[in-house]
């Protein structure tokens, strides 16, 4: 089944038609534009509330004496087949957390430390994160990541990856996606690797290896060893799928077959390369995939009209706008001039049109979180929930923004009870009913351990 959508807009709501060449329009749905909710402590009485936790206490009992583990992942329905990957970055640290604030929220001048009279840190972006400056690495934080994914029909992520060596904030990366797997196979949730070619000169330079080569060898062999293992790996036609930015600094074939090299030839991932950039690795590409370009849409047309979609994997592109905060925080190397303005959630809705085409085997946002360059779908308060609403469109979910409201609570709630370890075990069910798609059972509980713990 093939499904092509249009949006348009209004002032106040978004107004999405879908559209089947296999059968009648579907109903027309509005989505209004939602940041956040709080809870609502009036929704059920004490008696009923009370009883929850009760019944809640009673498992958290059971298990304990009868511990059985979970395996049975989030399986949400989605009417559209095509899949969706989110482009990640794991890149960043809190003080309450990590100890200290990361560069991706301070860059070169900005300090979270200085909060202002609404309560909003200092950080490096134009954008501020519906629940604040995060710790990539906060489990808590993981979890609220992909629930909120999950019920927007995203089918895995794509992580931005720096190599396996301490240098710079290199490690810090590699340890914090190594940190998510766990969750990952947990809810049954894919995910893929992006390397980042540029380490590999970098790791040259600091003389951590003995040739550009040999460390892009030793970051592919431990792709293979750590991730390729997991079986949440995404994989395409049974290979897996293995991303590079690029390349820019490893720029022939016979570069590439030298480091593929390490790898037996039966297990060669499918190597997906920056569009217009095959040639630079030669027969080792299997794919390429689009990214936000200064063009905009002109680039999305000029990439399915021009590429070898016949013979290649296809990857197109969403992106809810682009707007660089690099200049601002002094970081002189990233400086991008030009920008694509989000048009309150219009240029999300452009995007998905062209990458929903036909001919593309499935689709990259750009990106869940990379605040500096103002790319994010994560939700904020200058846009709330309005990316995942049409993402739950565009996928075909049955979830809406209250679904989305009960993940985000769960994290606020987690947060505001962090050392009550009773009120985790409660919450710890409630990840559990949200997994298992109970989401109104899950939105009991934290409105009973908001009024009784």
């Amino acid at each position: 089944m093939k499904l092509r959508f249009t949006i348009k807009f209004s002032a106040i709501i978004f107004i999405v038609f879908f559209y089947s060449c296999e059968k009648d329009q579907l109903p027309r749905k509005e989505i209004e534009i939602i940041t956040s909710q709080k809870i609502q402590d009036t929704t059920y009485t004490d008696a009923q509330l009370q009883k929850v936790l009760n019944e809640e206490l009673d498992i958290i009992e059971r298990v304990k004496k009868d511990y059985i583990k979970d395996i049975s992942g989030m399986n949400v329905k989605k009417e559209n087949p095509k899949k969706v990957y989110i482009h990640y970055m794991p890149w960043f640290q809190s003080k309450d957390f990590d100890g200290y604030w990361g560069q991706h929220w301070t860059m070169t001048n900005k300090n979270p430390e200085n909060i202002d009279m609404n309560g909003k840190r200092e950080i490096a972006s134009y954008y501020y994160p519906i629940i604040g400056p995060y710790s990539s690495s906060d489990p808590h934080l993981q979890e609220y990541h992909f629930l909120m994914m999950k019920l927007a029909g995203v089918d895995g992520v794509i992580f931005d990856w720096y190599g396996n060596r301490d240098l710079h904030d290199y490690e810090n990366i590699k340890s914090a996606t190594e940190s998510f797997i766990n969750t990952l196979e947990d809810l049954d949730f894919d995910f893929s690797i992006m390397y980042e070619d540029r380490v590999a000169m970098q790791a040259y330079d600091q003389q951590l290896s003995s040739s550009i080569i040999e460390a892009a060898q030793e970051d592919l062999q431990y792709i293979n060893d750590t991730y390729f293992s997991s079986p949440n790996y995404i994989k395409y036609n049974d290979k897996n799928l293995l991303f590079v930015f690029g390349p820019h600094h490893i720029t022939t074939q016979q570069e590439w077959d030298s480091i593929f090299s390490v790898l037996p030839v039966n297990d060669r991932p499918d190597f997906l390369t920056l569009w217009a950039s095959n040639n630079l690795v030669g027969q080792n590409a299997t794919g390429e995939f689009l990214w936000v370009a200064q063009d905009h849409l002109n680039a999305h047309e000029h990439y399915y009209n021009t590429y070898d979609i016949q013979n290649m994997i296809t990857v197109g592109s969403s992106y809810p706008g682009f707007k660089s905060y690099y200049e601002e925080g002094d970081w002189l190397q990233g400086i991008n001039s030009w920008s694509i303005n989000h048009n309150q959630g219009q240029t999300f809705a452009e995007t998905l049109n062209y990458t929903h085409h036909e001919l593309s085997d499935f689709i990259q946002i750009i990106t869940w979180n990379d605040f500096g360059e103002g790319t994010m779908i994560e939700p904020t308060q200058e846009f709330g929930f309005i990316y995942l609403q049409l993402l739950q469109q565009y996928t075909g979910v049955e979830y809406t923004a209250s679904d989305l409201n009960v993940a985000l609570e769960l994290y606020q709630t987690r947060k505001k009870f962090q050392d009550n370890t009773i009120a985790q075990k409660y919450l710890d069910r409630t990840y559990k009913y949200i997994k298992n798609q109970n989401l109104k059972r899950a939105d009991k509980i934290i409105k009973a351990v908001n009024r009784f713990l």
